[in-house]
C-alpha cells in the first residue's frame, strides 16, 4: 500500500490555530465503520452514542513543557530542543534544530546556565541523546524555561497552557497532547459515567511517533518510534469485563488504541503491563479489542490517518474527511472530532 493513497487536499484556513472557548462544543462527525454512513453532531452529543455497559478508555498522560531554546556554548546561535523521552536519570532523547550545528561533545546552555545539556550521541534517526546538568529540581526548571510543544502547523500563541492538556491529565511525560481527549469536560465525563458507562484510564507518553512523517513510498516499510505505556490490572479487568458482557470498548484517541492493541492477546483479552510499543496499525490490521474510536482529524499521509483507515476503511475515512472539509470542520490538534462507531 502506498503512502500517497492517504493524501487529501486540506485548505489551510481549516487548520485550527486555537482551541474553541468551550471544549465540548466542537463539531462531531459520526462515522459508521461498516456502512460509511455519516451524521453531524456537537461533541457533547457523544453521550447519546455510548451505552450502559460500554467502556470509555482515555489516556491520562500529561504534556510537559518540552520545548527549550538555548545556545551552543560560546556561540550566538539559537538551538531548539524538543524533549522526547527520559531514558534514565538526566539522560533524554531529543529532537534538535538545527541539527547540523549540534554534534557529540557540544554543550548547550539554557536560561543563562540554569540548565546545561551535554550532547552524548546522534542516533540513526537523527535524534540526539543528551545528559542534562542543573542545580535545582528539573521539573521546576522546565516549568520556568520550557514551552508547550505545539505542532509546527499552529502559528498562533497559546494563551492558556492548560488548553493543551486534557482535563484528566495526570502523569507527566508527553511531548504532545492526546488531542482527542481535549474535547472532554469534567461535566461531560460525569454525564457519561451516570449513564452507566465504565471510564478507564491508561497512560501512553506521546513521543516522536506523533511528529515523524512517513517518508517511504510503501507504508509497510515505515518504522514507528517506541513510546512508553502503562496499563493497570484494574483497567485491564474493566476492559475484559466489558467485552465478556457484550459491551463495547471505545478508545479516546489513537494513543489509547495503540496501547490497548499492544497489550491485548489474540482472544482480545487485555493484559496489565508496562513497557514500550512501536505498533504500527494500518489497513489490513485486525483489531483485537477496540470496537469504536473517538479521534480528531489527522494530517494527510500520516500514520494516524492510516490507523483510522484500518478501523473504518480508507475509502470511508477519505469520504468523511472530504465531507468534513465541505462542512467547514476544523482540523488537527485544536480541531473538531470524529466518532467511528
Amino acid at each position: 500500500m502506498k503512502t500517497e493513497d492517504f493524501y487529501y487536499n486540506l485548505p489551510e484556513e481549516l487548520i485550527a490555530q486555537h482551541p474553541i472557548k468551550n471544549r465540548e462544543e466542537s463539531k462531531l462527525l459520526i462515522l459508521g465503520k461498516k456502512t460509511g454512513d455519516i451524521e453531524h453532531k456537537t461533541f457533547k452529543d457523544i453521550v447519546d452514542y455510548l451505552n450502559k455497559g460500554d467502556c470509555l478508555v482515555l489516556n491520562d498522560t500529561k504534556v510537559i513543557p518540552a520545548r527549550l531554546f538555548g545556545n551552543r556554548e560560546g556561540k550566538d546561535e539559537k538551538i531548539e530542543f524538543l524533549l522526547l523521552r527520559n531514558i534514565e536519570k538526566n539522560k533524554w532523547e531529543t529532537l534538535v534544530k538545527p541539527g547540523k550545528k549540534v554534534k557529540p561533545s557540544n554543550k548547550i546552555i539554557f536560561g543563562d546556565g540554569l540548565l546545561r545539556a551535554n550532547v552524548l550521541s546522534i542516533e540513526e534517526d537523527g535524534t540526539r541523546i543528551v545528559d542534562f546538568e542543573y542545580d535545582r529540581i528539573f521539573e521546576e526548571i522546565l516549568d520556568r524555561l520550557g514551552e508547550m510543544p505545539l505542532p509546527p502547523y499552529i502559528k498562533e500563541k497559546l494563551e492558556d497552557k492548560e488548553r493543551y492538556q486534557t482535563v484528566y491529565s495526570k502523569h507527566k511525560g508527553s511531548a504532545a497532547a492526546p488531542t482527542a481527549g481535549l474535547h472532554f469536560t469534567n461535566d461531560l465525563l460525569k454525564k457519561i459515567e451516570e449513564k452507566g458507562v465504565n471510564i478507564a484510564f491508561l497512560t501512553l507518553h506521546v513521543g516522536l511517533g506523533t511528529f515523524r512523517p512517513v517518508k517511504v513510498d510503501r507504508i509497510e516499510e515505515h518504522h514507528m518510534h517506541s513510546e512508553y505505556y502503562e496499563i493497570s490490572k484494574e483497567v485491564a479487568d474493566t476492559i475484559n469485563y466489558t467485552k465478556k458482557n457484550g459491551g463495547k470498548v471505545i478508545a479516546v484517541g489513537t494513543t489509547t488504541t495503540r496501547t490497548i492493541e499492544t497489550v491485548a492477546n489474540l482472544k482480545g483479552e487485555v493484559l496489565p503491563q508496562r513497557g514500550w510499543t512501536d505498533i504500527f496499525i494500518y489497513p489490513g490490521y485486525r483489531f483485537k479489542t477496540i470496537d469504536g474510536l473517538i479521534t480528531n482529524f489527522h494530517l494527510p499521509e500520516s500514520t494516524l490517518l492510516m490507523l483510522v483507515s484500518a478501523l473504518a476503511g480508507r475509502e470511508n475515512i477519505l469520504h468523511a474527511y472530504n465531507e468534513a472539509i465541505d462542512k467547514g470542520y476544523r482540523f488537527f490538534s485544536f480541531g473538531d472530532a470524529m466518532f467511528i462507531k
